[in-house]
Order: structure tokens, then C-alpha cells, then sequence
């Protein structure tokens, strides 16, 4: 597998606060990797920074062996952001938001992949609905789709379960593993220890700002793995 991602002494702070504390990992294209760690770790930090929503305040970041510094903005488009908030127009509709993206990116037979994207997530038949109407989860299972819109290569994921039934959980869950099948590289923050580690290729437990796990999963035995998790938090910096 190729290094898709390489990150070097990544340091970030607000003030005093110091929430990257100089971590260093790679990620390798078709890479799974989940992320855990308590609340105030530095794993939404870390995507952040990876998604280029916020700027290091020290190290550096290498997409495809180049500075991130030096990338041309258009290099963005390699990307496909989930977190809290859904990055949604609530006075368009599903169809109008999805078409609004995708001319943006510039995506070729946007119609069909619009019309695709809303059978995947299941909202096919609220497509011309306000999204101001939607629901939590029907909001979560539109951001996916806004997400996936333009098919990116590296998808960034922050808590995405977080407000979803448990059949749009599915949902997602079986989005993700074809964008998986599909060779896509996937970092997804999330508590939820059972889901994370059914999905992921990689493990990272984040903990006060420092990488104090990153192991590959098959080194993990599931039987072990939440007490693996729990003594990497209290045990601290490795």
C-alpha cells in the first residue's frame, strides 16, 4: 500500500491549551483507521487539521509525499468531511443541496449520482423536502451523501453514529464498508468501541494531545481490545 498521509511533530494549541502535542503517524491509501480517546483528547483537533479546517501551530502535514502548505486549494476536493455539524442550506432541499455540491465539484453525471447517493441513504422519497424538516438522523444520513458526493479518495469521519437509529446506523455502516471494498482511506473518530473496531484496519487511541496506541488490528484480539483501550488511556504517553 502506498503512504497516502504522513504527519510530522503535528502540534496544535489554543493558548496554553495544548491539544496536539507533536504526534507522528503515516496512513497508507485503503487504510481503516478508527480513532478513540476520552472527551478533550485532540481527535476532533486532528481531523481538523487534516481537513484543513484549521491551520498547525507547529509540524507538518504530507498528502501523496507533498507539504501540505504547498498543495493548490483544489487538492480539497480529494476529500469528504462527517462531523457535527452537516454542512447543509436547511432553506434547500435534499436533491437542491446534493446538486449544489456536486457543480461545485465539478461531478460528471451529477443527476445519476445524486439520485444514487438518496436511494444509498435511503431518502429518495423526502428528496424535495426542506431540510429544515429533516430530522437529526435523516440530517446525519444527508451529510453522508454531501460527503460522498464527489468521490473522494480519503473520507474523514467525526462521531457520524452519533444521532442515528439504529437502521441508519446500519446504513452508514454498510456505506462505509464499500468505500472501504472500494479502496477508499477512511479515519473515523467515534466512542463507540464494537462498531470502531469491527470496521477499522488500524486502531489510534488518543489521550491528552499524544498518540498513546496506533497498532493494526489484527494485533488486537477483539476479546481484549476494550481492556487494551482502557489501560492505553490510564497507562498514558507510550
Amino acid at each position: 500500500m502506498s503512504e497516502i498521509i504522513k504527519v510530522k511533530n503535528l502540534t496544535k494549541k489554543f493558548g496554553k491549551n495544548v491539544a496536539l502535542n507533536s504526534v507522528n503517524f503515516t496512513v497508507n491509501q485503503g487504510d481503516f483507521i478508527s480513532i478513540f480517546g476520552p472527551n478533550g483528547a485532540g481527535k476532533s483537533t486532528l481531523l481538523k487539521l487534516l481537513s484543513t479546517q484549521i491551520r498547525p501551530t507547529n509540524g507538518d502535514i504530507f498528502f501523496n509525499g507533498i507539504k501540505l502548505s504547498d498543495l493548490s486549494s483544489d487538492f480539497r476536493r480529494y476529500f469528504g468531511v462527517i462531523s457535527h455539524q452537516p454542512f447543509l442550506y436547511e432553506n434547500l432541499s435534499a436533491y437542491e443541496n446534493l446538486k449544489f455540491y456536486g457543480s461545485l465539484y465539478g461531478v460528471e453525471n451529477l443527476e445519476d449520482r445524486i439520485n444514487t447517493l438518496l436511494k444509498n441513504v435511503e431518502l429518495t422519497g423526502r428528496k424535495h423536502d426542506l431540510v429544515r424538516n429533516y430530522s437529526r438522523g435523516m440530517l446525519q444520513r444527508l451529510s453522508i451523501a454531501r460527503a460522498l458526493i464527489h468521490d473522494p479518495e480519503i473520507i474523514f469521519l467525526d462521531e457520524p453514529y452519533t444521532g442515528l437509529d439504529q437502521h441508519a446506523s446500519n446504513i452508514l455502516t454498510n456505506i462505509l464498508k464499500n468505500q472501504f471494498d472500494n479502496n477508499k482511506t477512511i479515519l473515523m473518530i467515534t466512542h463507540n468501541l464494537q462498531k470502531g473496531y469491527e470496521l477499522a484496519t488500524k486502531i489510534m487511541v488518543l489521550n491528552k494531545g499524544d498518540i498513546v496506541l496506533l497498532e493494526e488490528k489484527e494485533l488486537l484480539p477483539p476479546s481484549e481490545f476494550e481492556d487494551i483501550y482502557l489501560s492505553s488511556v490510564s497507562a498514558g504517553v507510550r
